[in-house]
């Protein structure tokens, strides 16, 4: 029978709550596999797996739940084994790994922060810095607004300039916010994001890693930090 699974935590971990419902339609009751040390959240899986929006929630539902009673390990959505006999094998051969990582995020949760730049504000701001832009473009302003090569040497420069300063933000969300964290993990880069950054935090720190953010969203009005978290730390898990 092939098994989903969705995490792996210590074998001490409580069980469930009875009735517990995951992934597929309808929801396949959810139970744990014991093996060694370690344990499995398993449960049945669908004939045909697919990314729906109420598998994707129930998975989500039932790492939130696991993780209510202890550290988890969380897989992604889509993790299934071929069958159980499969699934002890890789708990026996990774058992000392996976112990290591639940010892490592033991307290601890995911905070994923990305930030990106409010245009208008970021414009201003390069311009205010740059003595030699903000010349230029008050001369093709009182020019009317230059030639068409003066407008294109302007628009090049500028936009090296927003770019230098991408880089630069980047490099001071991660500062800002470093001290905060036990682990760091970058996400998947996207031309919507200047820096899209993973943060492993303490659970007794929380308050005061979004405190941090606070303040970096004050400081730099320029910038736009989205923060979604506490969430399992995939991203700290292989």
């Amino acid at each position: 029978m092939t098994t989903y699974v969705y995490g792996i935590a210590k074998s001490s971990h409580p069980d469930l709550p009875e009735r517990s419902g995951g992934v597929g339609d309808p929801p396949r009751p959810v139970r744990t596999l014991r093996h060694g040390r370690l344990m499995a959240v398993v449960s049945e899986a669908p004939q045909e797996l697919k990314p729906k929006r109420r598998d994707l929630i129930a998975h989500e539902a039932v790492l939130r739940l696991a993780g209510e009673k202890g550290t988890v390990l969380p897989l992604r959505f889509g993790s299934v084994s071929p069958d159980e006999e499969t699934l002890t094998g890789v708990l026996t051969e990774r058992e000392d790994h996976y112990l290591e990582r639940l010892e490592a995020l033991e307290g601890k949760a995911e905070y994923n922060v990305k930030a990106s730049h409010e245009e208008e504000a970021v414009l201003h701001q390069v311009l205010s810095d740059n003595p030699e832009l903000r010349a230029m473009a008050e001369a093709n302003k009182a020019a009317g607004g230059g030639s068409y090569d003066q407008k294109v040497q302007f628009g090049q420069q500028l936009a090296n300039a927003v770019k230098a300063r991408e880089a630069e933000d980047a490099d001071l969300v991660r500062a800002a916010l470093d001290g905060m964290a036990e682990e760091i993990s970058p996400g998947p880069e996207s031309t919507g994001w200047l820096t899209n950054l993973s943060f492993l935090v303490k659970r007794d720190r929380s308050d005061d890693f979004l405190a941090a953010v606070e303040k970096l969203r004050q400081e730099r009005s320029h910038l736009v930090l989205t923060v979604t978290g506490p969430i399992p730390p995939y991203s700290f898990v292989e």
